[in-house]
């Protein structure tokens, strides 16, 4: 989808097109959340779109997603992901994964897994199937949701400012900020092995 389309939808249905690209893409239907959200930033800083509206429009949608998922975690339960999951992009893998990076910090995980294309999907479904608080869920996921849309379209706003940047070009900046964020994960990965390694090797001395 171009920029001309998105611009077009939001002419013909106004900023309610934003809410639901935000609304499906959590709920796990594929959806280009943070080059929508960049792109976003940049038109504004062009007087395309309005800052405020789709600040409010993304992060409705988003933490609004995040409550529809969780309560059909908590209401509808695991046999239902297991069987449907697949059509939304919940694998037995991802489901997995999160598993484990829930069983370590569940507020971290909700707060940052925004940030983790397929965490951020499931995440509120695990954490309705395991009947997490609603009340901490409710908090930390509207933290989680800020914290992820309200940053992202700042900084395509001030890209836009300072680089110039072509609208046109903007659907592939989430390619670009995944694949710098795989890098990043994995030399952290390689730079926290090697830390426990030398501590093993201490320990054994």
């Amino acid at each position: 989808m171009n920029v001309e389309t998105i611009i077009n939808y939001i002419n013909i249905y106004g900023y309610f097109v934003i809410f639901l690209f935000l609304f499906f893409g959590i709920i796990g239907i594929p959806a280009p959340e943070e080059s929508l959200l960049f792109l976003i930033g940049v038109l504004s800083f062009h007087h395309q779109l309005s800052m405020g509206l789709t600040m409010l429009c993304s992060s409705l949608g988003a933490f609004l997603g995040m409550q529809t998922a969780y309560s059909v975690g908590k209401y509808v339960g695991s046999p239902f992901i297991k069987k449907y999951g697949k059509y939304i992009g919940i694998t037995d893998d991802r489901w997995e994964k999160v598993s484990r990076i829930y069983a370590k910090n569940v507020r971290k995980t909700i707060v940052f897994g925004f940030y983790l294309p397929g965490i951020r999907q499931i995440s509120p479904y695990f954490a309705g199937i395991n009947s997490i608080p609603f009340r901490m869920f409710f908090l930390f996921s509207l933290l989680g949701t800020l914290l992820w849309t309200i940053p992202i379209i700042v900084g395509g706003y001030y890209a836009g400012k300072v680089l110039h940047i072509n609208p046109d070009y903007i659907p592939y900046a989430g390619l670009v900020f995944f694949i710098l964020f795989l890098l990043y994960v994995f030399f952290m990965s390689i730079k926290k092995r090697k830390k426990e390694t030398t501590e093993l090797d201490k320990n054994k001395t």
